[in-house]
């Protein structure tokens, strides 16, 4: 896991904690849930298929069913709670998953027209981890649009999975140009942000994206003083 992800949560006032992986023992994990004001999911592998019922496509790559049922478990448990959660790249695909949505298990042979996503850095580090690869095009009126100046705004795309069904209970707030969903939040009132690429390798240069972290922050230190 990229260090990125703490250092940027660490920077906008964030005590990260980092959750160890074990399906099999509930009772620690829910002592973990506990203790932490809001849900933050990262990138990773893919999320495997058997979790919204679908056989393994060939281009699907390497999976991680422990983590799967892990941040499976803890996306329900937090959304009974409506406590605050951020996902990024993996984590907006295993947030749809979670609550009933299916995947593009490869979007370059799976989504008709797809435009290149997969810009992942090489071992010359090309291209960088900050590379704008594309434009999404964010809804107007969607929380997500509240940290943005523009409709439009360039990001970066280091995946090859994305979301195909969108789970009920999740309303789309980002698109890529080819159609792909780019960004979803929650309906309920929830603070409850997912998008496809990673803001945290962009907080430094782009205000929104800083904005967007600062105010998943901002929400989880108001959960905390309401359940408390």
């Amino acid at each position: 896991m990229s260090n990125k992800y703490v250092r940027v949560l660490a920077d906008v006032g964030a005590v990260p904690w980092l959750i160890p992986l074990l399906p099999d023992d509930l009772e620690t994990l829910r002592s973990i849930y506990e203790r932490i004001d809001g849900l933050f999911l990262t990138g990773g592998v893919d999320v495997d298929p058997s979790s919204y019922g679908e056989d393994r496509h060939p281009k699907c790559g390497r999976t991680d069913r422990d983590r799967d049922a892990v941040e499976t478990q803890f996306i329900k448990w937090a959304i009974d709670d409506k406590k605050p959660i951020l996902a990024v790249c993996r984590g907006c695909q295993m947030l749809n998953v979670a609550v009933g949505g299916t995947l593009f298990q490869d979007v370059a042979s799976q989504l008709p027209k797809a435009m290149k996503h997969d810009f992942f850095p090489q071992p010359d580090g090309k291209p960088p981890r900050d590379y704008l690869s594309h434009q999404v095009q964010i809804s107007q009126g969607s929380r997500l649009a509240q940290f943005f100046d523009n409709e439009k705004t360039p990001v970066n795309s280091m995946h090859h999975q994305g979301i195909k069904q969108l789970a009920q209970g999740l309303a789309a707030s980002a698109w890529a140009p080819d159609g792909l969903i780019e960004g979803i939040e929650g309906t309920n009132g929830q603070f409850l942000i997912a998008v496809q690429w990673h803001p945290e390798e962009l907080a430094g240069s782009d205000a929104g994206m800083r904005r967007l972290f600062a105010a998943f922050i901002e929400a989880s230190s108001q959960f905390a003083m309401v359940s408390t």
